[in-house]
Order: structure tokens, then C-alpha cells, then sequence
């Protein structure tokens, strides 16, 4: 993540009029917001950009950028204060995109003093979705994500905008054994799994196409070490989570080893769906969700690849300088995101054409395949978070 250039001490003041005594109209009607606006006011940097994440998060967008530009008046335009300047004004900036509006000429000037690439980015999300011109968006962009954490919004909308315009993937006629995807199934369940996970792990075993293996703790953690030392054993005994330890595994295992990963609470329901694409030999099979996240639940791919490579890059950088960033941005979807937006970037910059062989697949074929089981440790509410 970049820090702010400060060219100089004179800082853009937002047209931000009210600063207290917030309504419930203020806050579109948000009964969460305004509770917390009652608990914490929003007079603080803090407290302003909580606000906004909170309006944002319910797609209340135009009243997010509102509080994201009273945060970004507050700001003491610090390069050490987090959140960045430039940050809050993205946000503000990309929620008036997102609301209709056109981001203000000054407020653009002054992300451009602040950030180039975060500049570029907002310039191309308002051609993206203003002349729906996705290759000049592309263009504008650049690598504009490198200035984020992996998986933030722009990780997603750069996939969305280079996919858009991604021919549909061709398969060499005969690649050979090592561009193609092993039938191997791979999972991981930390310990003492439940009746429903070895349930589920022998439906699966049943299936005539692959064969399968389930890690747990402590055999995940000699693999790692037998293949990539202690330096990896250590950052997966030390996950904060059985789901960030999974996260950590499922990319050295399939890198190493090649074939497919399945969390150990999804089923694959339409085997058959899968070995239509399995018969087509692609090097990978990635699917995103409806909002362009990449499923790292369940993937495929062959050993060596560059895209896992990226990943790895990316797992060990946020293990060491960001240990305490939200999981699904660390190691788990976001890595995938970042690391397919760099091969798309590298394809489009160079001119040469992306992998051909890689698969990405909508939500619609994930959801004909998968199915994510009811199991009873979900029903506790917080089992996802750290």
C-alpha cells in the first residue's frame, strides 16, 4: 500500500457543511449509523470514516461520501495517519460515481496531488461506467491496484472491467500432463472434524474421478515444512485462524502438487459439470462471484503455475508487513484478485495475449456445481471473522 505525496502544506477544503447534530435523515434512515453516531459522535477521523463505512457497506452511497469527506476534512493530511488522506477521498470520490454524480474537477486535482495511481483509478472507473469504454478504462488504470491492500474494491473492479473485455479461453489442442489440471482433490479441517465434515469427505471419496486427501494441523504443517521449510511451517502454526492457516496451505499445495482444492464444508453436486471442463484440459478453472471476488473455496490448477506464484508473493508480503489485515484481503480471495489483475495488466500492456488456457468462470457455473453446506458450526454467527 503507497503512502500520500504532500507537494505542499495547502490542502483542498470539501464542501462539507454540517458537522454535528446528525439526523436520522442525515444518515439515510440508517438505524446502525445513527446508534453509532449517538455512542461515538463524528468528530474524529475515526469516528467520521466508520460512519461512512457503514452507509457505504448498505449501498447508501451518497450520504457515504458526505462522511467520507467530512473524515478527509478532518485529516490532519499526515502521510502517517491512517487512514491516508487519499484514501478517504477515493472513497468519497467513488462513491459519488457510484451514486450518479460527477466527481468534482478540484477533489480530482487534489487526489492527483495526493496519489497518481489512485487518481488514475477513479479517472478510469468514471470511463468504465460513464463511456463504457472498458479498454481506454484499462488504460487509464494501469496497475493503479498496487497502491491498495490485496483484495480492496479496486482489486474486484479492475477484474470486472478486464474481464469484460477477456476473449473466451482456448484450449491448446494436446497440451501435455503438466499444463492440465491433476484429478486430485485437496481440503484441510485443523482438527477433530465433525460427523458432517468426514461425511463429507467420504461423499467425495466416492466420486470415481479423483482421488481426494484432507490435511489437518498438524500434517498440513509437516507438508509445508518437508516442501518449503520452516519460514512456512511458522506463518501456518501461527495463523490467527483455522481459516487463514487454510488459506495459507491451499496455495503451497496446489502449487506444489497441482490439481483441485474444496473446502471441507462445500460439495461438489454435479461432477459431471465439472468433467465437461475438466475434458477441455485447461491449465486452471477459477470462478468469481457476482461481485467479481475470485472463489478460493474451490479452484483448479496445474503445478508451477505464475498466477499461484503471485500468490505466494502476496501471502508471504502481507504475513510479514500486514499480519493484522482482515483475513479475506490477506490470504485468502484477494491474493487470487491481485494476482489474476497482474497477468490481465501485463497482457494488456505488452500487448501479448493472456493465458489462453485459463479458465474463469461466472457465478452461475460455481453455484450449478457447488453447494455450501448447512453445517452447524456456521449457525454461530462470528465462525468467518478475525
Amino acid at each position: 500500500m503507497s503512502s500520500d505525496t504532500v507537494k505542499n502544506e495547502t490542502f483542498l477544503t470539501l464542501p462539507i457543511e454540517k458537522t454535528s447534530d446528525f439526523t436520522l435523515e442525515d444518515l439515510a434512515d440508517n438505524h446502525q449509523a445513527m446508534n453509532y453516531f449517538h455512542k461515538h459522535g463524528a468528530a474524529t477521523v475515526e469516528h467520521a470514516f466508520a460512519l461512512a463505512n457503514i452507509l457505504h457497506m448498505y449501498k447508501q452511497v451518497k450520504e457515504a461520501a458526505y462522511f467520507y469527506g467530512l473524515a478527509f476534512n478532518l485529516h490532519s493530511k499526515n502521510p502517517n495517519e491512517f487512514p491516508l488522506a487519499s484514501s478517504l477521498l477515493q472513497a468519497r470520490l467513488l462513491c459519488l460515481l457510484k451514486a450518479g454524480m460527477s466527481p468534482p474537477e478540484d477533489e480530482l486535482a487534489q487526489l492527483k496531488a495526493l496519489s497518481q495511481p489512485i487518481y488514475d483509478y477513479i479517472l478510469g472507473i468514471e470511463i468504465a461506467w460513464r463511456q463504457h469504454d472498458p479498454r481506454a478504462a484499462l488504460e487509464r488504470m494501469g496497475n493503479c491496484f498496487e497502491a491498495f491492500h490485496t483484495g480492496e474494491e479496486v482489486d474486484v473492479l479492475y477484474l470486472e472491467t478486464a474481464l469484460s473485455v477477456l476473449p473466451q479461453a482456448k484450449i491448446p489442442t494436446r497440451p501435455s500432463d503438466e499444463q492440465t489440471i491433476p484429478a486430485k482433490i485437496y481440503q484441510y479441517w485443523d482438527q477433530n472434524p465433525s460427523s458432517e465434515i468426514t461425511e463429507n469427505l467420504a461423499y467425495h471419496q466416492e466420486l470415481e474421478a479423483f482421488d481426494v486427501q484432507m490435511f489437518n494441523r498438524e500434517s498440513g504443517a509437516e507438508w509445508l515444512y518437508e516442501r518449503y521449510g520452516r519460514e512456512a511451517q511458522d506463518l501456518f502454526l501461527h495463523a490467527r485462524h483455522p481459516a487463514e492457516a487454510a488459506d495459507f496451505l491451499r496455495v503451497h499445495v496446489i502449487q506444489e502438487q497441482g490439481g483441485w482444492w474444496l473446502d471441507a464444508d462445500i460439495r461438489i453436486v454435479a461432477p459431471e459439470i465439472l468433467e465437461d471442463s475438466i475434458a477441455k484440459k485447461p491449465s486452471h478453472v477459477f470462478f468469481v462471484t457476482d461481485n467479481y471476488y475470485v472463489h478460493n473455496d474451490f479452484f483448479g490448477s496445474r503445478r508451477n503455475s505464475p498466477i499461484l506464484a503471485d500468490c505466494l508473493l502476496s501471502l508471504y508480503r502481507n504475513s510479514y508487513l500486514f499480519r493484522d489485515l482482515y483475513i479475506a484481503y490477506k490470504t485468502g480471495p484477494g491474493v487470487f484478485n491481485r494476482a489474476l489483475n497482474r497477468r490481465l495488466h501485463t497482457a494488456i500492456k505488452t500487448g501479448k495475449p493472456f493465458d489462453p488456457s485459463v479458465m474463469v468462470l461466472r457465478a452461475p457455473e460455481f453455484n450449478s456445481i457447488i453447494q455450501d453446506m448447512d453445517m452447524a458450526y456456521k449457525k454461530g454467527g462470528n465462525w468467518h471473522a478475525a
